[in-house]
């Protein structure tokens, strides 16, 4: 008689299971495409917030080590979405990647002094001068801290082209220091913080300072045709990150960002609770896009001006 009971319980169940969609067979799926900086916290926290989910998105993180290989990544089909920073991306549109912003990451402070210029212990390196004829490592050839540490280089009458960089994702800073492959690197915290607690280096400068307030570090960019065939997809993803945004600028959630952050980029509690987070600025406008070519082509680094307007999915 029990048998009997649960077997017609069971199938009482099935039409029930049946009629209800499952959540993988009606979310878009989505590989977006990380390197190791807070300034993905906001894709962090809308994956750790369900933001992505509630919007029928299903959204698989991947950490990528250098970021300059991620608009190949999102050309081949890898990624849907990755996070080059601006130079990376409009160098790939100039190369003939016909891709676009989705949406937004961090955006430069002056308040952040989260990465800089960290010199080999020993190395005497202290001003712009210093790096002449020097090995520096940077996370990405031609990415942010790359393009926005030669236009410093410029701005204190350094000819960029006299100092030689290597290329080198930012776990590997610390022992390339300790190694003497490099007598510097272009780092950002974590990584910066760490090499200066275990004395391997000292912080030359915080040329950061420099650069003008509310300019993208981070963007979220796609191939044209996959927004195009996706538009709600792209749509629900920027209005996540935004709704993540909106958490990040509430003090009260200081802690479940930071844990965020620390899961992603795998940092422990102690080192994530030292480090500045960038401010979020999850929407891109064409005046920012327009800052990144001047400061590009200043550098000789596009063959040509891109029509920023068409580079932004609306």
């Amino acid at each position: 008689m029990m048998k009997r009971r649960t077997a017609l319980a069971a199938l009482a169940a099935v039409p029930a299971a049946i009629s209800l969609p499952t959540f993988a067979q009606s979310a878009t799926k989505i590989v977006f495409g990380y390197t190791a900086v807070t300034d993905f916290a906001s894709v962090f926290v809308a994956a750790e917030n369900g933001y992505f989910q509630k919007r029928q998105l299903d959204v698989e993180l991947k950490f990528i080590p250098i970021n300059s290989t991620i608009p190949a990544a999102v050309q081949a089909g890898s990624l849907q979405i990755g996070g080059p920073t601006p130079s990376v991306f409009l160098q790939s549109v100039d190369g003939g990647l016909d891709h676009v912003v989705v949406a937004g990451g961090g955006v430069t402070s002056k308040t952040i002094t989260g990465f800089g210029l960290v010199a080999k212990a020993g190395s005497g390196i202290r001003t712009a001068k210093d790096c002449v004829g020097k090995k520096i490592g940077v996370p990405g050839l031609g990415a942010f801290l790359h393009v926005t540490f030669r236009g410093w280089l410029k701005t204190q009458g350094v000819d960029f082209k006299t100092v030689n960089f290597i290329e080198a994702s930012f776990p590997q800073h610390g022992d390339l220091l300790r190694g003497g492959s490099v007598d510097a690197v272009v780092s950002a915290d974590p990584f910066m913080s760490r090499i200066t607690d275990s004395g391997i280096g000292y912080v030359a400068s915080y040329y950061s300072t420099f650069l003008p307030e509310n300019q993208p570090t981070i963007i979220h960019t796609a191939r044209r045709d996959w927004v195009a065939q996706n538009a709600g997809a792209a749509r629900a993803f920027r209005e996540a990150v935004q709704e993540a945004a909106a958490f990040m600028q509430q003090p009260k959630n200081n802690d479940a960002v930071r844990a965020a952050i620390g899961k992603y980029i795998k940092l422990p509690p102690e080192v994530i609770a030292k480090i500045q987070v960038s401010p979020p600025g999850p929407v891109v406008t064409e005046k920012q896009l327009t800052y990144w070519v001047n400061l590009m082509n200043d550098q000789a680094m596009l063959k040509g001006t891109p029509d920023v307007a068409r580079l932004i999915a609306k």
